[in-house]
């Protein structure tokens, strides 16, 4: 498949790229900064083997500023799928910058989608979409989180991916043929060891989640190359680890800083079950986390 994958110089990008090229796909990376040092690298080998074998290469990169609709419409021409994770990763000034370039940003890829013809994309949104890291105010229901659970958040940030996914509904409406991921990710580190900490106190608010990247990366191909018939127009989804990253027991977290919020019916915080329930995930798209050596 020919994929496009923005942002692709971020941590998750990155994931994306290696991923997609180890599965046999042809893959353009787009950012708006240049080509980070992994993938100049990378650049260079597959120019090299594409000279010695007489065909294309299968990885390109090109600078471009996807909040210009007519620049994200050029580039994106000829392919088949995009994994969209250009983005602002925080709230940043806490006024405007990150909400107005997520939300311009996705609309593009998704509207250009559309006009080109695209109709498979993957779009990331976050855990955020429900008020944790970037807040003092939560506003939890229950526990495990599904994508049941109401969004409110009062953030900046949080808001942009809610809007983010909105534009996704609506997209779909207009374009039946497309179909619409929005993978609400957790932290993404190389290991469950990188997201521990001494004090649980202190990931408290992000329920102690994470995901592995490599892990992050194949929710994203899964969910833009994958053709199981399970799923159609536009769909988010939590993608978390199914442990939390704390040593102490799941129930004990719950009980010492959460005990207000009711467990859902039928679900459990039993040894170090995490606070989030990816089920949706595994039965629409195959996922199933894993870490390194699993």
């Amino acid at each position: 498949m020919k994929l496009a994958i923005t942002g692709c110089n971020g941590s998750v990008g990155t994931r994306v790229v290696l991923a997609a090229l180890a599965q046999g796909h042809t893959v353009l990376g787009l950012d708006s900064v240049p080509c980070s040092e992994p993938l100049a690298s990378l650049l260079l080998r597959h120019s090299k083997a594409a000279t010695e074998d007489g065909g294309p290469p299968r990885f390109t990169f090109k600078r471009v500023d996807l909040t210009d609709f007519d620049a994200a419409l050029a580039a994106l021409e000829g392919y088949e799928g995009i994994v969209q994770l250009a983005a602002v990763r925080t709230p940043a000034d806490y006024k405007v910058m990150a909400h107005n370039t997520n939300v311009v940003i996705s609309w593009n890829i998704l509207r250009a989608a559309a006009e080109l013809g695209i109709n498979r994309v993957a779009q990331a949104s976050s855990v955020n979409v429900i008020p944790l890291v970037w807040t003092d105010r939560h506003d939890f229901e229950y526990f495990p989180l599904d994508e049941e659970h109401p969004c409110r958040p009062d953030e900046l940030y949080g808001l942009s991916k809610v809007i983010c996914e909105l534009q996704a509904d609506t997209i779909v409406r207009r374009y039946p043929s497309m179909r619409v991921a929005s993978l609400r990710l957790s932290w993404s580190l190389p290991s469950r060891e990188e997201a521990l900490r001494d004090d649980p106190e202190r990931r408290k608010n992000d329920l102690w989640g994470y995901v592995q990247e490599d892990s992050a990366a194949e929710a994203f191909l899964l969910a833009v190359a994958g053709e199981n018939g399970k799923w159609s127009g536009h769909e988010p989804f939590f993608i978390v680890a199914p442990d939390t990253s704390a040593n102490e027991d799941s129930l004990e977290l719950w009980q010492t800083y959460w005990r207000h919020v009711p467990l859902k019916e039928g679900k459990d915080l039993s040894g170090r079950k995490g606070f989030f329930d990816c089920s949706k995930a595994e039965r629409l798209l195959g996922w199933v986390h894993r870490n390194p050596g699993e």
